[in-house]
């Protein structure tokens, strides 16, 4: 069970948002410049396509013109994953081959959406789709959303194949960070996957953390990963605390619409949705608007870190 000494996945990865129209069509410029500028701020990696990014909510194929598009503004200078969340197996395995033919970096694969799956049948589901091209893979394990948790047990099985590489691991339950070092030690790169316990994970060892909330604020998420990194917790704290009320919004149903409109508040993005998704009620953004404006009157000093 050898780790797959050629990918190297670290840091934060914003689970970028797919940004629409008025009148509900994609929105290709505005996700381009959104993406563009999170690079330019400093993530280390971009993922389309996930749940922020409406997966299930795009047309064949206007996921493979999304990824097409987001490849082209990446350009190479971070890795580039898309999430993959199809009703079947056999629909993952074709977007899958898609996304290798498109040039896309690596996957996120979700469960087979939909029919909620026994452990047993997401493990096959992982292994049709790894088995069908040479792309690495992430396993997404997010029992709280989707139903069905791989445990230690199954990602044993799952460790047999090559090109699954790493986890994104949204339990909530940090101690499974811990089992899955105990259990495999090197074996699987592990991304914290829950927004509102990114810290814990990366100081229980986590090597990167996925991310919402990033699309808001991606200098203060980058700062927190690199002060968690050096060992610098307290620092990271600080920074930490101050962001904790926001990155709340990652646990919520409506996570979507939160994150796309804190995105509108902070001149990044649209608040608009696809539905069965609908445009927050007012109470809820005027909490979100308390949030960010809270945000923004605190906002901590970057530059005295000494990270540059």
């Amino acid at each position: 069970m050898r780790k797959n000494k050629m990918i190297d996945w670290q840091g934060v990865y914003p689970a970028v948002t797919t940004q629409f129209n008025d009148d509900g069509s994609i929105n290709f410029e505005t996700t381009k410049s959104m993406v563009d500028a999170l690079i330019n701020e400093g993530v280390h990696g971009i993922i389309v396509l996930g749940t922020v990014g409406e997966n299930c909510s795009l047309r064949f194929e206007e996921k493979r013109e999304v990824l097409k598009a987001v490849k082209d503004v990446v350009a190479g200078r971070v890795p580039l994953l898309t999430g993959v969340a199809e009703t079947t197996t056999q629909f993952a395995v074709e977007f899958c081959q898609d996304a290798e033919k498109i040039g896309i970096d690596g996957l996120m694969v979700l469960p087979g959406m939909v029919y909620r799956s026994t452990e047993r049948e997401a493990i096959y589901h992982y292994q049709q789709v790894a088995r069908c091209m040479s792309l690495p893979v992430m396993i997404y394990n997010n029992p709280i959303t989707y139903g069905v948790d791989v445990s230690i047990e199954g990602m044993k099985v799952l460790a047999n194949e090559e090109n699954i590489v790493a986890i994104k691991e949204a339990t909530t339950d940090t101690r499974r960070i811990t089992e899955l070092q105990t259990a495999f030690a090197d074996r699987f790169i592990i991304f914290g996957g829950v927004d509102d316990i990114a810290l814990e994970s990366l100081m229980l060892g986590a090597t990167g953390w996925i991310s919402g909330l990033t699309n808001v604020f991606p200098k203060e998420s980058v700062a927190i990963y690199e002060l968690a990194r050096q060992g610098r917790y307290e620092e990271a704290k600080e920074i930490w605390r101050w962001f904790l009320p926001l990155l709340r919004l990652d646990t919520i149903p409506t996570l979507v619409q939160c994150i796309k409109y804190a995105e509108q508040l902070a001149g990044r993005g649209s608040e608009v949705t696809r539905a069965p998704r609908l445009s927050l009620p007012e109470e809820q953004k005027a909490m979100i608007n308390r949030l960010y404006d809270d945000a923004m009157s605190n906002r901590i000093d970057l530059s005295k870190f000494n990270l540059d």
